[in-house]
């Protein structure tokens, strides 16, 4: 009976390699040849490297930047969470996984007692001991099936971890950027002010000497009081930007120191974006988005294995001893029992409930699918946006330099105009206006464009590596 037992044990495990329901394969999703915008350049096909092949630390050449990531990446609150969660989908892993194994458990008992009898002690000591063991035969892959979703999920999350690193350098250099700029914007607001007031102290003399006009004071104060009321603005947002920054730092608000002032900022001469084909290697969300579709897929055989039945496998033994001793006599007993068993279990009527299983497990499999393409359809659109806006940020700071030389010169000459008494000073007042707003715009420009990098940077996946 024993060999017959053992026998039939082994041609089910045999069996026990069957796997129902789909086994994943990646699917084929159509991608460009090229990617959109950035300019001709752009639209070769050949372009192997790409920008995003760079360490963070190599984009980012500024050591204060720099120090700020490193700090982020170790302390902020949100990576620390994606970083759990990979501990506690590992955790999850091992406990789907121990299904697939033998269950084994042990005890034993151990008793004194003492009685008396016509006045003598009865004594008697027993033990007893005891070990089950219970085998769940996988016979349509239930058990794998789900320890393969699992494995997926974990995968996912750690994918997860790499989108949170991806995004954090992004938003810190973004932020720090979008720093400078502002304060490129305060110190071109404070200059004006130092200059307008030189130009107000000015006209007040030709004033007092019958040369200028009332007119030309108020004209000339109404620039200095047009950039002192910017200072208050910019501050604003320069201490609640310090104040984002910080909380990405994992850190009370606090100010934030600087490195390089932005216009001392280096710029790669070379953005290439490479193959659009290694863009779904290179971007985490795209794998973390797979690895949802291998968990869903594989979900589909959980649910197609419920239908049959479930086989376990139960063994069980133990024994004991004991001595009685009555007057001085003694008396041993020993026993000793091992069993075995097979117990199956085949739903018959659940009112749908698996039937509903199954169709779910379907449906979340179409939904994962879609999510994946959408996300591959993101990316190359995160790219296209962030190429073209690289492209044309660059050409709207270039121009704007253009823009702001020609009014330097027309401020200089409309000075001597005035001071020649060629013109009025409303000429005076209109160069400089047009000049403070246009290097305002420029420092605008300036930290437009390196966010426009560092948003490239992200959208072709750098960052994480």
């Amino acid at each position: 009976m024993r060999e017959l037992f053992i026998g039939v044990l082994l041609a089910l495990g045999f069996l026990s390699g069957c796997k129902l329901g789909p086994n994943y394969h990646k699917p084929l999703v159509p991608i460009p040849n090229v990617y959109h915008g950035g300019g001709e350049s752009q639209n070769v096909q050949a372009q192997a490297e790409s920008f995003a092949d760079l360490p963070w630390w190599e984009v980012f050449q500024d050591p204060v930047l720099q120090d700020l990531i490193r700090k982020t990446l170790e302390h902020n609150y949100d990576l620390q969470l994606a970083t759990e969660r990979i501990a506690a989908a590992r955790s999850q892993l091992t406990i789907t996984r121990s299904a697939e194994y033998p269950q084994l458990t042990a005890n034993g008992v151990g008793t004194n007692e003492q009685a008396f009898s016509g006045g003598f002690p009865d004594r008697t000591t027993f033990g007893t001991y005891a070990a089950d063991a219970t085998f769940q035969l996988d016979l349509f892959g239930r058990l794998r099936r789900a320890t393969e979703a699992a494995r997926a999920q974990l995968l996912s999350t750690e994918y997860a971890r790499k989108t949170e690193i991806l995004t954090l350098v992004s938003d810190v250099a973004s932020d720090y950027f979008q720093l400078l700029s502002l304060d490129l914007q305060l110190q071109v607001t404070r200059d004006t002010i130092t200059t307008q007031q030189d130009a107000v102290k000015l006209t007040k003399l030709r004033l007092d000497h019958g040369i200028a006009t009332k007119l030309d004071v108020l004209q000339a104060q109404q620039v200095l009081d047009t950039a002192n009321a910017q200072i208050p603005e910019l501050e604003r947002q320069i201490g609640q930007l310090e104040d984002a920054i910080s909380i990405l730092l994992a850190d009370y608000p606090h100010p934030i120191v600087r490195g390089r002032p932005l216009v001392d900022q280096p710029m790669p001469p070379e953005v290439p974006a490479g193959l659009p084909s290694s863009l779904l290697a290179r971007r985490p969300d795209i794998s973390q988005a797979e690895q949802n579709l291998i968990a869903a897929n594989a979900e589909i055989g959980v649910a197609k294995a419920a239908f049959f039945p479930q086989i376990a496998l139960t063994s069980s033994g133990g024994g004991g001893n004991g001595v009685a001793a009555v007057f001085g006599g003694g008396l041993n007993s020993n026993l000793a029992t091992w069993g075995y068993a097979a117990n199956i279990a085949q739903p018959i009527f659940e009112g749908g409930q698996l039937r509903g299983n199954l169709r779910l497990a379907e449906s979340q499999r179409r939904q994962q699918l879609i999510a994946y393409k959408q996300t591959i359809q993101g990316a190359f659109r995160d790219v296209s946006d962030a190429l073209i806006a690289y492209d044309k940020f660059h050409s709207v700071r270039v121009a704007q330099e253009i823009t702001v030389k020609d009014l330097q010169e027309t401020v200089n000459t409309s000075l001597k105009r005035y001071r020649g008494g060629i013109t009025t000073y409303l000429e005076v007042l209109d160069a400089q206006r047009s000049l403070f707003n246009a290097e305002l715009t420029l420092a605008q420009d300036r930290g437009n464009e390196y966010q426009s990098l560092v948003q490239l940077y992200k959208a072709l996946g750098g960052g994480w590596q």
